[in-house]
This record gives C-alpha cells, sequence and structure tokens, in this order.
C-alpha cells in the first residue's frame, strides 16, 4: 500500500478538552481523555502512518464561512465574560452554558476539522479523524445541544470551496444532525444522510423523511427516524437498506461521517439499544463506502456520546484503527493500565475488552421486508419520500 492509503491525519490537542460546560454536564471531557489514552495504550496511535497534529484556532473568515458574524462575536464577547450569555443566539442554556475561553476552544475544535477536511481533499492524507468534532447541531446563528461552532458543516465547506462538486455526509448519532442539514439543505453538491432515534421522541425534534432538500437540492437531504429501543440487528438493516444504494447512486466524491455513539443501549441521555460492537460495524462500512465511492477519501469526526467510561473510548479507538487501517479485534482485552486509570478517577469498573459480545448480525433489506414491523415502515418511509429523487425504486 502506499503512503497515501497508509496515513490518517488525527487531529488532536489536550486543550481541546477545555470544551468543558462544567462538572455537572453531560458532556464531559474526561470522554476523550479515556478515548485518546485507550488509543495510545493499544498501540493505534504509534501505528505506521498515522499523524497526530495540534489544531490552529480558526480566525473569523473561517468561522463566518458557515456562521453568521454576529453569532460568532457574541460567541467571543459570552467566552470573554459568561455573565454576558445571550440566549437569543442558544448562549446560556442549560445544553449550553457560556464558560470562559469557549470562543477559543470551539474555533480551535472547528480549526482541526477543517485542518483535516482540506488533508483528505488534497489528498495529503487518506483519512483524516477529529474526535473532538462533530458538533452537528450548532446553526448559522444559534448554539444548540452542546455545539457551539459546526466544525462538521465548515469542513465540508471548505472542501467545496476547494473545488469539490458532490460530498455525502452520514450522521449516525442518536439525534437528528439538524445543524449540517440546515446549513446544507438548498445545497446540491452535499447530500446529508442523517440515521437517528424518531424526532417524536428525542431531541431537537427534526429529522422526518419528508425533509428531503429545498429547492434545486430536493433529495438532497435523507433521514432515516428509527423507533426507540432499535438494536444492532434493525439499526444495521436501517444502514444497508438507505446508505450504500443513494451513494453508490450519487458518487460522492468525499465522504464525511458524524459518529456520535449516545446510540448505545447503555447511554443515558436516548433510547436506541446498540453495542460497540454494532457501533463498530457500522465504521467499517462507512470505510468499506468511502473505499469502493470514493477512492478512500474519508473525513470522520466523534459526535454524541455520554457513557463516557464504558462505550465512547472502546467506540472511537475502533474509529481510530479502523481509519489507520488496522481494525481492533473486539475480542482484545482492554489494557489493565487503561483500567486502573479510569477507576483512579472513580468511573467504575472499566469495561475488560473491546466488545460487548455482540454479533451485529442483521437481515438484508433485499430479503424481503414486513410492512407491519415498526422498523420497516420507519425504512420505507425515508425509501419513499427518497429514493425516487434519485431514480430509484423504494420497494425493491
Amino acid at each position: 500500500m502506499d503512503e497515501r492509503g497508509t496515513t490518517v491525519y488525527v487531529a488532536w490537542d489536550e486543550s481541546l478538552m477545555r470544551y468543558d460546560f462544567g462538572p455537572n454536564h453531560p458532556m464531559n471531557p474526561v470522554r476523550l481523555d479515556f478515548t485518546v489514552r485507550l488509543a495510545r495504550e493499544m498501540g493505534v496511535l504509534s501505528l505506521p502512518g498515522v499523524r497526530m497534529v495540534s489544531p490552529d484556532t480558526a480566525d473569523d473568515e473561517l468561522l463566518t464561512s458557515v456562521h453568521n458574524p454576529d453569532y460568532v462575536q457574541a460567541v467571543r464577547d459570552a467566552s470573554a465574560d459568561p455573565a454576558r450569555m445571550d440566549l437569543s443566539y442558544g448562549l446560556g442554556t442549560d445544553d449550553v452554558p457560556c464558560f470562559s475561553g469557549m470562543h477559543d476552544v470551539s474555533a480551535r475544535i472547528l480549526g482541526g476539522t477543517v485542518a483535516a477536511a482540506r488533508s483528505v481533499w488534497k489528498g495529503t492524507t487518506l483519512h483524516g479523524v477529529s474526535v473532538a468534532g462533530g458538533l452537528h447541531h450548532a446553526m448559522p446563528g444559534a448554539a444548540s445541544g452542546f455545539c457551539v461552532y459546526n466544525d462538521v458543516a465548515a469542513g465540508i465547506q471548505a472542501m467545496l470551496d476547494a473545488g469539490a462538486e458532490r460530498v455525502a455526509y452520514v450522521d449516525v448519532d442518536v439525534h437528528h444532525g439538524d445543524g449540517v442539514q440546515a446549513i446544507f439543505y438548498d445545497d446540491p453538491r452535499v447530500l446529508t444522510i442523517s440515521l437517528h432515534e424518531n424526532p417524536q421522541t428525542l431531541f431537537p425534534g427534526t429529522g422526518f423523511p419528508h425533509e428531503v432538500g429545498g429547492g434545486d437540492a430536493e433529495g438532497s437531504a435523507v433521514n432515516v427516524a428509527l423507533p426507540p429501543g432499535t438494536g444492532d440487528a434493525g439499526w444495521l438493516r436501517a444502514f444497508h437498506a438507505v446508505v450504500p444504494p443513494l451513494l453508490r447512486t450519487w458518487k460522492p466524491q468525499v465522504l464525511v461521517s458524524q459518529h456520535g455513539c449516545d446510540s448505545h443501549i447503555d447511554d443515558p441521555l436516548a433510547h436506541l439499544a446498540l453495542t460497540v460492537d454494532g457501533q463498530r460495524a457500522a465504521e467499517l462500512a462507512i470505510q468499506a463506502l468511502a473505499d469502493e465511492l470514493c477512492d478512500g477519501r474519508w473525513l470522520a469526526t466523534g459526535g454524541g456520546g455520554y457513557a463516557l467510561a464504558d462505550v465512547v473510548p472502546r467506540t472511537w479507538t475502533h474509529l481510530l484503527a479502523i481509519a489507520a487501517g488496522r481494525p481492533i479485534s473486539p475480542e482484545t482485552p482492554v489494557p489493565e493500565s487503561w483500567r486502573t486509570y479510569v477507576g483512579r478517577l472513580d468511573y467504575g469498573l472499566a469495561p475488560l475488552r473491546m466488545t460487548d459480545g455482540a454479533d451485529a448480525a442483521f437481515s438484508d433489506w433485499e430479503d424481503g421486508y414486513d410492512p407491519a414491523d415498526w422498523l420497516d415502515q420507519a425504512i420505507l418511509a425515508t425509501r419513499t419520500a427518497v429514493f425516487p429523487l434519485h431514480g430509484l425504486d423504494p420497494h425493491a
């Protein structure tokens, strides 16, 4: 394999853990600490071709490629004086409390994702990973859902500005990727696909199948609203029934993915029932699609995930290893030194292996579907809304 095929650009610096809404907030940056430590102790970050790069802080020109200038100024003001929270911009809510330095660290996360995106698009690296990124709820003019700046959208926009004509975005977070969808809703160059818990039962209340893109971009937004309780078999069935056929028809030049792992059965904020094994299977499927359709060009980010020690570190270490071309066997033991570190920080008994013991098997849509089944109804609703817009038969 050539050098390009063995390289992964990892946007990371410990300063990114300053993205911290406080000790009682679900999005505790310790999950990043645990992830990077686990990946390092398992040898992932020292694999040949893995390059860790400390991100630069994005300037206003880059931030305003996806955000309104007045919003960026509001974030800067709240960052300098957290008492100056502005609820009209979503700043100072329970979801997005203001903290000192908020602008700088948020802009640095965005800068890291954009740098990884540019490296992938230019071909100086095959894969890019930004585990601190994936802040997909931030809107052009407002913070939302733990997200200040939308680094994913900025990464996509940077590739468009560099000449990309077809960028596909696949979001597997349990919450709808509403910010990314909103920013590109009328842009036919970007295909956004989000698989998430039904918005009738979970924040942000959007992401229904009928949301298919606006104007000349009809068919560019795809939403799979999954019933609460959906586990590995159902989730992977839905993914394979929707994502590969659309991507193969649309033929993206580069694949961007958001890997929020709050779809796990142990996550405290949502109601799906995936395992680490199901999430790993999704990562492998996305990587394979990037290889098949995009000459390997793939940018992956983190996202949600609030089972801080049990789930996030293992799922994202699997992601980093897959991006590096060296997937970790699910049965691999977790290093005892890492487990000791987790226990010392009082996060309970850490998992023993890189698996939850699930097989991540699923039945293929092409083998038939049950119109009375809630999951199949959800899949068919998406296929019916979007597939004809791409010349595909939703019932095939």
